[in-house]
């Protein structure tokens, strides 16, 4: 099963055990802190044996484990707005992107964004002052900014990784050209300002299939005539190709231009290549 602490949030993969929540449901997520309420997203279902290692669900949450989980939402929503007031005060450039509470240690994390280093220190001692409780602050980057607060990117999904994506892997600008993507940061970047994350986990299937295709420059022969490729597209497994007939272009799925493929076509279905 999978369960998302905050609406449209991060997935937490469980094993149900003996239980059988229903979509929505609350249940009870085994931490380090003890259980925490999360929302069930997907229903419990069967998976290959592979998967293990799990964490186990402690059971479904009760009224009075969703009365603690309000009453942390309240505090949590009160110290994001207690730390804008006196960032403000103290004259610091620093935005406030979350705030973790573990009432079992009566311990605040407020992560923060910032163009460079700030000396928190007086901070972090009014903060303390104000909430009687210990205060930690992290400065966190642009990715980890857009994870925590979400968002649409611009495919029009939930941000990856603010749902599936556990880590951030380096991206390059190569990898956008080999997926022949215009090096435009408009069109190449997400949310947060970097690199889109999906350029990395696609690279391998832009490599393997430009491997496999035809060149663009290199001649070859279609369903309708000789010609040279001029484009690949490689999500839909097609070449664009411009027929030395009139110079008319046509989109052939790259089976169809594929050297190896005409001949496994020619030898299977009885006829001989020329």
């Amino acid at each position: 099963m999978a369960v998302s602490f905050t609406r449209y949030g991060r997935l937490y993969y469980l094993d149900p055990g003996a239980h059988s929540p229903k979509v929505g449901d609350k249940v009870l997520v085994p931490t380090d802190s003890g259980p925490e309420v999360a929302e069930c997203v997907w229903a419990p279902q069967w998976v290959s044996e592979e998967v293990g290692d799990l964490p186990v669900c402690a059971g479904i949450a009760g009224d009075e484990h969703l009365a603690r989980d309000e009453i942390n939402r309240r505090r949590r929503a009160e110290v994001r707005s207690v730390s804008k007031r006196l960032i403000r005060r103290h004259e610091l450039p620093m935005k406030v992107i979350a705030v973790d509470y573990l009432d079992k240690d009566n311990v605040f994390t407020v992560y923060f964004s910032a163009p460079s280093r700030v000396d928190f220190r007086a901070l972090v001692r009014d903060l303390a002052r104000n909430l009687r409780a210990r205060v930690e602050l992290r400065q966190i980057g642009p990715r980890d900014e857009a994870r925590l607060q979400g968002g649409i990117g611009p495919c029009g999904r939930d941000l990856c990784c603010a749902t599936f994506l556990k880590e951030f892997e380096p991206v390059s600008v190569r990898m956008a050209k080999d997926q022949d993507l215009p090096v435009n940061p408009l069109r190449i970047a997400g949310a947060c300002g970097r690199l889109m994350c999906c350029l990395k986990y696609e690279h391998p299937l832009y490599m393997k299939a430009h491997e496999e295709m035809p060149k663009v420059g290199e001649r070859v022969g279609t369903p309708e005539g000789e010609g040279t490729v001029v484009g690949r597209n490689v999500p839909s497994d097609t070449v664009t190709v411009r027929l030395d007939d009139g110079g008319r272009r046509c989109a052939c799925p790259s089976a169809s231009v594929c050297s190896p493929r005409r001949q496994h076509d020619a030898v299977y279905s009885g006829g001989t290549e020329a």
